[in-house]
């Protein structure tokens, strides 16, 4: 939490709901030059009791267009799964889930397989649709 307020990642927000060091909220403001730009995505980050030996688990609670991200908000990334290390930091983890908002990865992580072929095979139309989800759940 020290490194996440000295150096927090830029257009992010973390912190604890309320006392519960366990559960916490966070904000992403949607990268420039994105369908997602401008839109403001909440998120919910859940730590486990083993953290930070095991990764948090991270919901996004705003609504997005995105193959990453499954209906319930879940996000599926490699280091939130198998490629998890405990050196990874909470500023990582957020710097990570903002960098899928500019490059989503439809090949290995992909959650809504509908989502991931539509990104690969007509990229404008993604964009278009994502851009009205983003103006739609996210403004």
């Amino acid at each position: 939490m020290v490194e996440l307020n000295n150096d927090p990642p830029p257009h992010c927000s973390a912190g604890p709901k309320g006392d519960n060091l366990y559960h916490w909220i966070a904000t992403i403001i949607g990268t420039p030059g994105t369908p997602y730009q401008g839109g403001i995505f909440f998120l919910d980050i859940k730590f486990p009791s083993d953290y930070p030996f095991k990764p948090p688990q991270v919901v996004f609670k705003t609504r997005i267009y995105h193959c990453n991200v499954d209906p319930d908000g879940l996000v599926s990334m490699g280091i939130l799964k198998d490629d998890w290390s405990p050196a990874l930091t909470i500023t990582k983890v957020l710097l990570a889930v903002r960098s899928i908002l500019t490059n989503p990865d439809p090949y290995n992580n992909a959650v809504v397989p509908g989502i991931a072929h539509l990104y690969l095979r007509d990229r404008a139309k993604h964009d278009d649709i994502a851009a009205e989800w983003t103006v739609r759940f996210a403004k």
